[in-house]
């Protein structure tokens, strides 16, 4: 007798290597978008690195200003009291010249304490684009981790968590560009 064969097998056979198929399809769809959520990190992680460092250095010539300042202000108060000396002792040449240069500390004090000021605020600058910047790549390494675990379980609903995710680190990356 004769095997019959049943329409369904077929049918069946076809639906499976259609699924195989369809899940190589998506781990590849999965690994695509897990290398550019990667490199986004690594785009974030330089970017956050760059701004961390110059807010530093901004800080510790900021630090140098305001020591360069203290020590004009010893140097203007030295000159003031010996101006105070000299004024029970009358010698006018000398006193002029300690005036001229009282006159130029506080004038150098002012420029510098500017500068203090110049570099404290670029040094907050800086720290305010690498808060956003760190903010991305962690938001980036967790859908990396999330897209990992949706291949191992076959969950696609984790990787579709990932790409929000992602777009949530490209805001974060973003604003610390911007």
């Amino acid at each position: 007798m004769e095997e019959v064969e049943v329409p369904t097998e077929h049918l069946h056979e076809a639906i499976n290597e259609k699924a195989k198929e369809e899940k190589g399809r998506w781990v590849t769809l999965v690994a695509l978008s897990t290398a550019f959520i990667a490199v986004l990190a690594a785009i974030a992680g330089l970017l956050g690195g760059h701004e961390a460092n110059e807010s530093m250095l901004d800080q510790i010539k900021s630090s140098d200003q305001w020591a360069f300042y203290q020590s004009k202000g010893v140097k203007s108060e030295i000159t003031s009291s010996t101006l105070q000396i000299l004024a029970a002792i009358p010698n006018k040449t000398e006193s002029a010249k300690l005036e001229s240069k009282l006159a130029r500390y506080e004038k150098e004090k002012e420029e510098i304490k500017t500068k203090a000021e110049n570099f404290e605020k670029s040094s907050e600058e800086h720290l305010n684009k690498h808060l956003p910047l760190s903010k991305a790549v962690t938001i980036f390494q967790i859908a990396i981790a999330l897209s990992a675990i949706s291949i191992i379980t076959q969950k696609k609903f984790l990787w579709y968590i990932a790409l929000i995710l992602m777009l949530g680190g490209s805001y974060f990356l973003s604003l610390g560009v911007l």
